[in-house]
């Protein structure tokens, strides 16, 4: 008895890599799949708003259209997690095949071994089959056969018990990545239905738009001689930014060269002939090109450049509203909405290059190298020029407007150098 218990808590250790290794790939699933539902549910309670203005309304709209993306996105996740957790199933469906044909074939051969037992079970005949041997070599090889077989038998059994212990163990596992798929593809249903909901509520909202053109196409250009306003500003500080890092690099380089000057008269050798890059090929420090390296490497890791739950609701480049004839946005960068008492966080190392004002709100340009983000639509700057930063460092609070709900929108643009980038792909998300 004790050597079978011993037997079974072999064959659990031994079975249970099988189920933790699904266990696993549920929990990594689970995980991602958490982070992204925790933020819609967070970023759920930014759609309210008054609705009473076409200014309300329009952002209104962009918000919604945003929390429309964001649950796509869970869903399409949902979908893929729902993918790999079929391919699991094929696998372990594959793998409980397997263990019940070698169950059924160990079976078999302990069968016929038992049945041979059986019929030679006395120890009489045990003896007289040894003692029956014509020398003593001979009774010695059937001495050694007695005690193999009894050994191969008592072998086969266990491994008997091993192999049906893996079988149970396989067949667990596969409840349980069932009950994960079917608990998936209810989360999945329930997602739908809230996203029907919303693109409902979309329908009537830009129903509502449409019957208040002339006031949208006003509330437009407005929103667009206030984005060129910023832009022109933003240029005109990035271009005077490059400047002086310009100056920096041809600086380092004319000491570099009266260095190298220095140490040729001292060794009394001619440095004329190396070959040397002239000034104005110089356009960035050692230091900065460090930065730039570091920071391009971190390309798709970067994290939000606010605080808390949020919702794109602008994105870059020039496109159509969706369901709105005649209403295009042209965006050098991005809108992101998040909660009255968000803060603005720099994406990266990096030292401050401007804090400037504009219509009475703030804005800072950090530059990462060659790379310089850009936080507009600030209630606060807790930074000035020259500040050196770190990544996820609060620089500033977003502006909430009191008067459209609270609303609360930073937008933010990324460049490198005078080059404007689509900063989503560079974002964390």
């Amino acid at each position: 008895m004790r050597r079978l218990l011993c037997i079974f808590i072999g064959c659990f250790c031994l079975a249970f890599p099988l189920l933790a290794q699904s266990n696993k790939l549920i929990k990594e699933l689970e995980s991602k799949r958490g982070a992204l539902q925790k933020q819609i549910t967070e970023s759920e309670t930014l759609l309210k708003t008054t609705k009473k203005t076409v200014s309300s309304q329009l952002n209104g709209l962009a918000a919604l259209t945003g929390q429309i993306e964001e649950r796509k996105r869970y869903i399409l996740t949902i979908n893929n997690d729902v993918e790999s957790i079929d391919r699991e199933l094929s696998s372990l469906e594959r793998q409980l095949g397997k263990l019940q044909r070698d169950l059924k074939d160990k079976k078999k051969k302990y069968e016929s071994s038992v049945q041979y037992l059986y019929k030679n079970r006395s120890i009489e005949e045990k003896l007289m089959f040894i003692f029956s041997a014509r020398s003593l070599a001979q009774t010695y090889r059937r001495l050694r056969y007695v005690r193999e077989y009894a050994t191969y038998q008592r072998l086969q059994g266990e491994e008997v018990l091993k192999k049906q212990e893996q079988v149970n163990k396989k067949k667990a596992e596969l409840r349980q990545v069932r009950a994960a798929k079917a608990n998936l593809l209810k989360e999945r249903e329930a997602e739908k239905v809230k996203l029907e909901a919303q693109e409902k509520e979309k329908r009537i909202l830009v129903a509502d738009l449409r019957k208040r053109q002339r006031g949208l196409q006003n509330e437009i250009a407005k929103k667009r001689r206030e984005a060129s306003q910023l832009n022109a500003r933003i240029d005109r500080l990035i271009a005077e930014e490059i400047e002086k890092a310009r100056k920096r690099a041809a600086e380092e380089a004319r000491r570099e060269a009266a260095a190298r000057k220095k140490e040729a008269a001292k060794s009394g050798t001619s440095a004329s002939g190396k070959k040397v890059a002239p000034l104005e090929t110089y356009t960035m420090s050692k230091a900065d090109r460090e930065l730039s390296g570091d920071f391009a490497n971190n390309r798709g890791k970067l994290p939000m450049p606010i605080s808390g739950a949020y919702i794109i609701t602008s994105h870059y480049g020039q496109y159509a509203v969706e369901g709105l004839r005649n209403v295009k946005l042209d965006n050098k960068g991005i809108d992101i909405q998040g909660k009255p008492g968000a803060q603005a966080r720099a994406i990266f190392n990096g030292k401050v290059a401007a804090v400037f004002k504009l219509n009475g709100l703030f804005n800072i340009l950090i530059r990462h190298g060659a790379y310089i983000s850009v936080y507009c639509n600030l209630a606060s700057a807790s930074v000035k020029q020259g500040d050196t930063v770190t990544t996820k460092q609060a620089i500033g609070q977003v502006f909430s407007d009191g008067a459209d709900g609270g609303r609360t929108v930073l937008h933010f643009q990324l460049r490198r150098e005078k080059e404007k980038l689509n900063p989503e792909p560079w974002l964390n998300r």
